[in-house]
């Protein structure tokens, strides 16, 4: 158990400073249907994540084949994730502005503003599961703790760790604003700002990271 959370760690952590989504659930809070829309994207947050992970899981997991078999299959799966996530690495740090240029901000935000409380929970679902950097993540971490017979208990404990880490950067903002919301707003203003411009960036060198990595852990596994 203490291996596989070692090892799903990182995948998790890569997630949860994924810039997008923290700065839709800030840029939620600040709208007129701030405190209902940011809750709803943070739930369908934790439950994209949940079950991108928990399939990985079932799919990988050592009960479907035979002893050496979902081993060798996860390793393999690893290193194919690992290079989906070099290739969405190098054209994350293509889009990056040029110095001094503006960011261009996706289309989608330009609406956060007038979003209904139904219309955040869609695009909380929808960056969680259907975003290609989170689904070759979350994947990736499944895999992870599918190729390891944790047991039903074990792995449920797993999936809960991963999904808890995965979502503390979009959960924090939320219930620091409903706790404190004069106090936090500045400080989220200023957040939402720096990754704004930095996104790109930030994700061009995490995925990177994070591809090197899960493609040394397949080919170690192969």
């Amino acid at each position: 158990m203490g291996q596989v959370i070692g090892d799903i760690l990182p995948i998790a952590l890569a997630i949860a400073i994924s810039p997008m989504p923290i700065m839709a659930v800030v840029l939620m809070l600040m709208s007129a249907h701030g405190r209902g829309a940011s809750l709803a994207f943070l739930l369908a947050w934790i439950l994209g994540v949940a079950m991108v992970v928990t399939i990985a899981t079932i799919a990988i997991s050592p009960a479907s084949g035979d002893d050496d078999g979902p081993s060798r299959v996860a390793s393999l799966i690893k290193v194919l994730l690992g290079v989906a996530t070099l290739v969405l690495a190098f054209r994350q740090w293509r889009k990056r502005p040029e110095a001094g240029q503006e960011p261009a901000r996706p289309r989608w935000m330009a609406t956060i503003d007038s979003m209904t409380v139904g219309k955040a929970f869609v695009t909380g679902a929808v960056l969680s599961t259907v975003n290609p950097k989170n689904l070759a993540l979350g994947l990736t971490g499944g895999v992870t703790i599918g190729a390891v017979d944790l047991g039903a208990g074990g792995a449920v404990i797993a999936i809960v760790v991963f999904v808890a880490i995965a979502s503390c950067t979009v959960a924090a903002p939320v219930f620091a604003y409903l706790t404190a919301p004069d106090r936090v707003r500045a400080p989220l203003d200023g957040l939402r700002v720096w990754l704004e411009h930095h996104n790109a960036a930030v994700m061009a060198v995490l995925l990177l990271l994070m591809g090197v990595s899960i493609i040394g852990k397949g080919v170690a596994g192969l």
